[in-house]
């Protein structure tokens, strides 16, 4: 599969600096940092939850976990996970599991860990489970604009 044409538009209209990264299917991202020899704090991954205000994506780097109750306190409500029926229904041109960090161009708001922020290189999911997105971590500042950020993510 080839990356998602929301996305492709999305970065187009953005003018944001990418590359691909073709790397062999795999869905786990510990063991897809490996292959392509970046670090978990590099690689994004992105967490769809969902509260009464509706579905938001929490980004932060693949070696950590969404802290829900951080998540809560940042958004002032309790969050959960989304399901994978969830998921797939608002990234339905992305491979299921391949939800990717750019909610912006689903209609998501985004909020990143300030761990991010902090990178000088960031990679992320495109789509599907052959493709990585590679930018500078200004870049990854620039695509992100305003999106608010926030400490919510805790090591594995």
């Amino acid at each position: 599969m080839a990356i998602p044409m929301t996305l492709r538009e999305y970065l187009r209209a953005c003018d944001i600096d990418y590359e691909e990264v073709k790397h062999p299917r795999e869905v786990s991202t510990s063991r897809l940092a490996q292959q392509v020899h970046v670090t978990g704090d590099q690689l994004a991954k992105a967490v769809m939850v969902h509260g009464d205000s509706g579905y938001r994506v929490a980004v932060l780097p693949s070696s950590c976990d969404a802290d829900l109750d951080k998540l809560s306190q940042l958004f002032n409500e309790k969050v959960d996970l989304a399901s994978e029926d969830e998921i797939v229904s608002r990234f339905s041109d992305c491979d299921p599991g391949a939800t990717i960090p750019v909610g912006q161009a689903y209609g998501l708001q985004v909020y990143i860990d300030d761990l991010l922020r902090q990178q000088p290189d960031i990679y992320f999911d495109a789509g599907d489970h052959e493709t990585l997105l590679h930018m500078s971590g200004n870049e990854f500042e620039r695509l992100m604009g305003n999106s608010p950020h926030g400490a919510f993510s805790r090591p594995h």
